[in-house]
């Protein structure tokens, strides 16, 4: 029979579409076609597919040959379908058992001497493999990483010899075992920061609750290194997060190493482009706040990020993932991270200080303020003040809580919040709120009351009571008090101002 049928998987966000491969020889003339929406770089595998094969003293058949993408509507890029397109044309020229293709998917670019190299996107083509109850062979760069899916098979392969050797039954390919996945100890501990006990307690709530955060506050007051150690106290990433955040990583192409367990975090420059945080071209690609998913992303110099960048993180914040759609397809990429951000509170950044070093009007600081706009603003919880250190402070004998003391607090009042409500307190939604966080008459009105002094909005107030949730969860209180919401009203500092 001369058509063949082999299984592979394309690569659309995070998601890992099949592609069925199918290959036919007829009488004519020697050629090779290639239908089914092929970029540019899969129509150029037919010469790679031709020399691997030829290299690899295997018999390249002198006939007619089409090859066929299916579904002709999906777009397909790169070189991940070469390993495919060469099993199907050698099975279809009676070369390979076609019985043997059926149980497996293909997926790696093929070297001119027939070698497999690294394919982008290896984990989320294992976990559909595994959901289709298929076998997956791969090349071995990456296959620890496809293995990462514990209900997959993964099979790793150095050539298309290897792989032909398996699938003739003559030599068996060795099973890939995933990298042991440990949690990377961070080197900065929140034991280093001297004073500042405002913000730390603010960094633990924020931990606590997967709170958003604003530092702001003169140069040189501890803002990025507070910001850097949160990392170190959240809880630690579980099997499902583990993968999710794995899978990202496989699609941008970048690897973590064995440390699957650690929190990503991301802190891009201030002059990086809309694209480059939330993620686009072309062919759609994961952009920072995708790769800080179950993470961080921190925002140094909030201010000086371009406006229309700010703008674009509205969305994902409030939805924990970014669409990217093009004329063709549309990409989703997850995107549920914490922000934290820092930020000076004038131009010259000595505003407020009272040792006189501010020179700026007081439209200067307006305008400097005004950068960053009032829906923006309103989606982070905390608007926590840095100052700087008084006399003997930062030569202090008194080191504070390490961050394992903290991290051991935070995942309590994080337990205590997925046993009642399945998630953590900054999902909740307004009608959950008013189910999980009942408040007396009179803090109702304490809270009506600042509202209108403080002109907060509705989403600000929903910020508020989250906020007032998480502390009253990690003083183990069954609802928020007068105490929990006044603490979470003082964490509103720029609403004030």
């Amino acid at each position: 029979m001369s058509l063949a049928i082999v299984y592979t998987r394309a690569k659309l966000g995070v998601n890992a579409p099949l592609v069925t491969v199918e290959v036919h020889l007829s009488a004519g003339l020697p050629s090779l076609s290639m239908v089914g929406l092929p970029e540019a770089a899969v129509k150029e595998s037919k010469d790679r597919v031709r020399s691997a094969i030829l290299n690899s003293h295997l018999e390249f058949p002198a006939r007619r040959i089409t090859v066929n993408l299916a579904p002709a509507d999906l777009p397909k890029e790169g070189g991940r379908f070469d390993l495919a397109i060469a099993l199907g044309i050698l099975a279809a020229s009676g070369q390979l058992p076609l019985k043997a293709l059926g149980n497996y998917e293909f997926l790696g670019e093929l070297a001119l001497s027939g070698e497999l190299r690294l394919v982008s996107g290896a984990l989320p083509a294992a976990l559909a493999c595994a959901d289709n109850h298929r076998e997956l062979i791969i090349c071995n760069a990456s296959a620890s990483e496809a293995a990462l899916s514990s209900g997959s098979r993964v099979f790793g392969a150095e050539s298309l010899l290897q792989v032909c050797a398996h699938l003739h039954d003559r030599e068996h390919l060795f099973q890939a075992s995933a990298p042991e996945a440990i949690a990377c100890e961070q080197i900065q501990d929140m034991s280093d920061v001297r004073g500042q006990a405002q913000a730390k307690r603010a960094l633990e709530v924020a931990a606590s609750g997967g709170h958003n955060l604003l530092f702001f506050g003169p140069p040189g007051t501890g803002k990025t290194m507070l910001a850097s150690r949160l990392p170190g106290i959240l809880p630690r990433l579980n099997e499902r997060e583990m993968l999710e955040v794995a899978a990202v990583y496989s699609v941008a192409a970048q690897t973590q190493g064995h440390y699957w367990r650690t929190r990503p975090f991301r802190a891009p420059h201030h002059t990086a482009s809309a694209i480059a945080l939330v993620g686009g071209g072309s062919n759609p690609r994961p952009g920072e706040i995708s790769l800080a998913h179950c993470g961080v992303l921190f925002l140094d110099e909030l201010p000086e990020f371009h406006r229309h960048v700010l703008e674009v993180l509205r969305e994902p914040l409030e939805s924990g993932e970014v669409r990217i759609s093009r004329a063709r397809t549309q990409a989703i990429f997850p995107a549920r991270f914490q922000l934290i951000a820092a930020m000076n509170p004038c131009p010259c950044g000595y505003f407020g200080n009272n040792d006189d070093r501010c020179r700026c009007t007081i439209d200067q600081v307006r305008r400097y303020r005004d950068r960053i706009s009032g829906p923006m603003l309103d989606r982070i919880d905390m608007h926590v003040p840095v100052r700087a250190l008084k006399q003997g402070e930062l030569h202090s004998n008194n080191e504070g809580d390490s961050s394992q003391s903290i991290r051991e607090r935070v995942e309590q009042s994080r337990a205590r919040q997925l046993q009642r409500q399945g998630k953590a307190n900054h999902l909740l939604t307004a009608p959950e709120l008013e189910k999980y966080c009942p408040l007396h008459n009179s803090d109702k009105a304490l809270l009506e009351h600042a509202i209108m002094k403080m002109g907060l909005s509705t989403r600000a107030y929903h910020r508020v009571l989250k906020v007032a949730r998480t502390l009253a969860d990690m003083q183990n209180k069954a609802q928020p008090d007068t105490e929990n919401i006044t603490e979470a009203l003082s964490y509103r500092a720029l609403d004030r101002q």
